[in-house]
């Protein structure tokens, strides 16, 4: 059965909130990265080196989520474009 065009206006809208949503979501885990990167840059220029490294390790964490957010929105755009063709 062919879908009716409310039907697909409907998935369109449901694509692309999920896009805006990833896109929220990597924005959000960036700026907490970015965060815990300025406090290890005062916790160094206080001498609190191991509070530093602690850090570091978080930034880095939420760097590691933001990037596995993108590679999904990445393989989403991917199919989407396979199956449009």
């Amino acid at each position: 059965m062919k879908p009716t065009t409310t039907q697909l206006y409907e998935e369109v809208a449901a694509e692309n909130q999920k896009g805006i949503e990833n896109h929220k979501k990597t924005a959000t885990l960036l700026e907490a990265a970015a965060k815990h990167h300025r406090e290890a840059a005062r916790h160094h220029s206080e001498g609190n080196h191991d509070k530093a490294a602690q850090s570091t390790i978080t930034a880095q964490g939420y760097l590691s989520l933001a990037i596995e957010t993108q590679q999904e929105d990445i393989k989403h755009h991917a199919l989407n474009d396979l199956s449009s063709n």
